[in-house]
């Protein structure tokens, strides 16, 4: 499968809660990783892929349950890429994207207050 972003380089190691301050450098990263969540029909790509039987889905799986157009469906899909949010596997003439598991779980552990992360790993 190829990768075309990952987490580590995208988003800081210390999170905006953790009670220390983020530098900047690492408030804009984070920030463009959130951008790319911050649009709902890229939050909807994000759900109808996971949901998918094999977790994986080409734009032409993708256009009619979101309703745009594929130049439209691509552009997200690229957006979400870029961010290391999703993976793109080519085959032939077609891509197949999938969720990166733990790009979305260093996102939800950056944006969990220490004592509720510290709490959810003991249970």
């Amino acid at each position: 499968m190829h990768d075309v972003g990952t987490m580590k380089s995208a988003t800081p190691a210390i999170s905006p809660l953790a009670g220390e301050p983020i530098d900047r450098a690492d408030a804009e990263r984070l920030a463009g990783v959130l951008k790319a969540f911050a649009d709902p029909a890229r939050l909807r790509l994000l759900s109808l892929i996971q949901s998918a039987p094999q977790g994986e889905a080409s734009v032409s799986d993708l256009t009619a349950p979101l309703g745009l157009s594929q130049p439209t469906v691509s552009h997200h899909l690229r957006i979400l890429t870029e961010a290391g949010l999703l993976e793109r596997d080519k085959r032939g003439v077609w891509a197949y994207y999938r969720l990166v598991p733990s790009a979305i779980a260093t996102i939800a552990d950056l944006l969990t207050p220490p004592r509720t992360r510290a709490t959810k790993k003991t249970r």
